[in-house]
């Protein structure tokens, strides 16, 4: 096996291995006499796009007050959190409950050749899209801030 085969089947394995934790996190958190829990998981898109030379994720953050999102790359991983509050209405009694709400976190794994020092996010319609160029050289593990647009 090449090389980038061994590179690619490993990042597949830190991913699956990355999302298994998030799952156990979750569970563990969860009290069994609970009917819901107190936050939410946000679903996730993250493809590469050859075209463009990036790393793309989004976010879906429906409902999200984006001054509420926190954006930032830790320990060679993106960090998306915030909150999303249930809007209150005196009197009511709810019928069905289906809409998850509270805070939320999801750290994606973004790998060594992605440039973590320039990703730019832009927060349209409910949809929270952060874009990485692609690297050459390994970039160092560092805390750094992304600055998201509205559009």
């Amino acid at each position: 096996m090449g090389k980038v085969g061994f590179v690619a089947r490993r990042q597949d394995i830190e991913r699956l291995q990355s999302e298994v934790e998030e799952l156990f996190t979750e569970l563990w958190q969860l009290p069994h006499f609970m009917s819901h829990r107190a936050g939410w998981r946000p679903p996730v898109d993250c493809y590469r796009s050859a075209k463009r030379s990036q790393l793309v994720v989004v976010v879906e953050l429906a409902g999200v007050d984006p001054a509420s999102v926190h954006v930032a790359v830790e320990r060679g991983q993106l960090v998306v959190s915030g909150e999303r509050r249930r809007p209150r209405e005196e009197g009511s009694v709810y019928q069905l409950m289906e809409i998850e709400y509270g805070a939320f976190e999801r750290r994606i794994p973004l790998g060594p050749d992605v440039d973590q020092t320039a990703g730019e996010g832009i927060y349209d319609r409910g949809l929270l899209r952060v874009t990485f160029p692609l690297a050459r050289a390994r970039t160092r593990s560092a805390r750094v801030a992304i600055q998201v647009r509205l559009r």
